[in-house]
């Protein structure tokens, strides 16, 4: 019997493109599994950041108020594993395996992408352990992503920025089109931020789709110590700051307690869930902030920012969370992304930069990207051909009162991620 290692590796094979965007293998296989859409709800997660926010702090309250939640992301970190998670632990290898193995005998003919076995394997997962809520996650766009193969019961567009052009088009309409594909007739559509693309609207009268927008439909506002939140029907005052950084994770939960409050019929929800949700919520790799003790007093922080607008809102972050010494970066970017647009962004944050190699097809030579970087304003001071020796780097640049912060892509962030395990 293959191993999780061995089908992870064959599926990156398996299909002529890593990219191909379509429904109709993802239909083909689940009529041969002979699938149903789930019973329970589902709450699909698009837009350009803050998905996997969102998703996490749906995730938490549910399961602060009891519901047995599946959850499903893309792409993990450290460990695949971290796509499919049911109730707040990781899907093992054996129920992977399992799922790989019906998907493969159902496949047919048809060659799957990698992420089409993911979302299958999610799919199938959840439905074994008979879980009360899904939340997912989409990978790429919306309307012809893996995931709209399900139909979702509340959808939510957190927001809309330009990134993965080639795919989605080189406007924020374009965009915000692709990205509504996941509304449905009927069913509540939840827009996350306050500058809204006309798509979205053109989208949801065309479709007969209730949309919920923050700062109309929705709101929130700072409260005391902590702050307010309305909705249509209800509101909530001195709810606890979310436990994730940085000021747009209130817009994040906001549109978290709009779609919550869309489905009370069906999932009620407490305050005191709300509030467990809010204060218990993880989330690695976004604006994540580690103390190591050596060298004494260095802070790392790690963010996957890997466009222009999560950039500026590292930016911010950075801005608000002032420091005694220097600010380091350890940066990856791939050759797909506007790394131009993230540099400038981000040029005045860091006092030095430290650029890294990435292991991707899609990846630019660390030199190449350190000329492109250096073109922009940024201080090279090393390049690193792995994103460990990039860290290696690093923590011998920094001083006691100084701080690291490693960014611009997934693939940055999970190998220093566990780079700092190793040594904690």
């Amino acid at each position: 019997m293959r191993s999780l290692a061995d089908w992870l590796r064959w599926q990156e094979t398996l299909h002529p493109s890593a990219i191909d965007l379509g429904l109709d293998r993802m239909r083909r296989t689940l009529q041969r599994l002979q699938w149903r859409q789930p019973s329970c709800p589902v709450i699909t997660v698009a837009g350009t950041n803050g998905k996997g926010s969102t998703v996490a702090l749906t995730s938490q309250i549910l399961r602060a108020a009891g519901y047995r939640v599946g959850t499903f992301t893309s792409p993990h970190l450290i460990r695949y594993n971290e796509r499919i998670v049911i109730d707040g632990r990781e899907a093992s290898d054996e129920s992977l395996v399992a799922a790989f193995e019906r998907i493969d005998a159902a496949r047919g003919t048809d060659t799957l992408t990698f992420f089409e076995f993911n979302t299958l394997a999610a799919l199938l997962v959840f439905d074994a352990a008979g879980v009360d809520a899904m939340v997912l996650e989409v990978g790429l766009g919306g309307r012809l992503d893996s995931v709209n193969a399900v139909d979702a019961d509340v959808a939510i567009v957190t927001s809309i920025a330009l990134d993965h052009c080639d795919w989605l088009g080189s406007d924020v309409d374009s965009i915000g089109r692709e990205k509504a594909g996941i509304f449905r007739a009927g069913k509540p559509a939840i827009f996350g931020s306050r500058d809204m693309p006309a798509s979205i609207e053109a989208v949801a009268r065309d479709l007969g789709t209730p949309l919920y927008r923050l700062g109309q439909e929705f709101n929130w506002r700072h409260d005391g110590e902590g702050w307010f939140w309305r909705g249509r029907h209800s509101s909530y005052s001195r709810l606890p700051r979310p436990a994730l950084h940085g000021e747009l994770q209130f817009d994040n939960a906001s549109a978290v307690l709009c779609a919550l409050e869309c489905l009370s019929s069906r999932l009620p929800i407490t305050r005191e869930a709300i509030e467990a949700g809010l204060q218990k919520v993880t989330l690695p790799g976004r604006f994540q902030v580690v103390r190591k003790s050596e060298p004494a007093a260095v802070e790392w922080i790690l963010d996957v920012a890997h466009n222009p607008a999560a950039a500026q809102a590292l930016a911010g972050q950075l801005a608000s969370r002032p420091t005694s010494g220097r600010t380091i970066a350890v940066c990856g970017i791939l050759g797909d992304k506007d790394i131009e647009g993230i540099a400038t962004t981000l040029r005045d944050s860091f006092d030095a930069w430290v650029i890294v190699g990435l292991p991707s097809a899609r990846s630019v030579p660390v030199d190449g990207l350190a000329l492109r970087l250096a073109n922009t304003g940024a201080r090279i001071a090393k390049t690193a051909a792995t994103v460990a020796e990039g860290c290696e780097v690093a923590q011998t640049l920094a001083n006691a009162g100084d701080r690291i912060v490693v960014f611009g892509s997934f693939l940055t962030v999970g190998p220093a991620l566990e780079w700092l395990q190793a040594r904690s």
